[in-house]
């Protein structure tokens, strides 16, 4: 009796096992119209069975490439059909934060009114306001911020939207986080200010309207190093200029004992030993090698700046 339904069970895991394939097969088609907007194909699937929330690999969802494509009335259709405006891929990134990378203002706006979470982060610590900020998306900074999201926030690094916006040298999305209660003077993990970023990257403009917020001219990162010492040590004059003329202290010494003015003589910046001294900056200080600037500058050969260092 037990050999009759041998048959009748297999042809049941064979249906089974074809309704996975058309499912998966389905589901492939859907994330694929999602990225090309074909909604009437997108309907069609769905009715015949896709799931709105299938992923790929890596977790992309459709509704995640209609948002990387831009394409508004995909994104509006596949929320009106259901599809998790917070799944996550597997790096942590959503489709806001898709959305925050490729500067979508329209899909932004669609996905906070769906619910989307302004705070969800991806792998790396970033929340959506991070990403428009690095990549310098001033209206969509603006549209988050006015959304609720959190200028204070830092990623795993410790590093706010500020920071990220600093690094790259978006002074007008740095401004629009100043005015909105961003952390002129926080500190990433190792121990940077943003305007300590914006002397060692060289982005003069930033570090003056830092300055004109009131950051911390004088902090140390944790090896003690000060923004006039990054400056100086890659021969960023201007900033150089800029950061004396505001009062910084030449004569802070890092955790080696090094000033700002024997990060200009080793990096052989000799241009900058003049406004240094000028701003009496003391050559008569020594490393933690015992080391004075003029002694620095005999061991690395460097002529010129002894005999500024001498003239002095």
């Amino acid at each position: 009796m037990r050999l009759r339904h041998i048959p009748s069970l297999l042809a049941i895991y064979l249906s089974l096992a074809c309704a996975q394939v058309l499912a998966a097969d389905l589901n492939t088609e859907l994330r694929l119209y999602a990225a090309v907007g074909d909604n009437q194909a997108i309907e069609r699937v769905l009715d015949a069975g896709a799931d709105v929330n299938s992923a790929n690999k890596l977790g992309k969802t459709a509704l995640m490439m209609a948002v990387e494509a831009d394409n508004l009335d995909t994104v509006a259709l596949l929320l009106t059909r259901g599809a998790n405006v917070n799944a996550r891929t597997v790096s942590g990134c959503t489709a806001l934060t898709f959305a925050a990378e490729n500067g979508h203002i329209g899909v932004t706006a669609l996905l906070i009114e769906a619910g989307a979470h302004l705070h969800d982060r991806t792998r790396g610590g970033w929340d959506a306001l991070m990403i428009a900020s690095r990549y310098g998306i001033l209206d969509m900074v603006e549209q988050l911020l006015f959304r609720g999201a959190d200028p204070k926030a830092s990623d795993k690094d410790g590093r706010t939207a500020m920071m990220q916006a600093t690094e790259k040298g978006h002074a007008r999305v740095c401004d629009l986080l100043l005015q909105s209660g961003a952390d002129i003077n926080a500190r990433d993990k190792h121990g940077a200010t943003a305007l300590i970023i914006a002397a060692g990257e060289g982005h003069a403009g930033l570090a003056d309207l830092l300055l004109r917020h009131g950051a911390d001219l004088n902090a140390t990162d944790q090896q003690g190093a000060t923004a006039l010492m990054w400056a100086a040590g890659r021969g960023h004059g201007a900033i150089v200029q800029s950061l004396l003329r505001s009062g910084a202290n030449p004569n802070i010494q890092d955790a080696e004992g090094v000033t700002a003015l024997m990060e200009a003589v080793a990096t052989q910046h000799n241009e900058l030993i003049p406004p240094l001294m000028d701003y009496r900056a003391d050559p008569a200080l020594t490393d933690r090698q015992g080391r004075t600037a003029a002694e620095i500058a005999k061991q690395r050969g460097n002529e010129e700046a002894a005999g500024l260092l001498a003239n002095r």
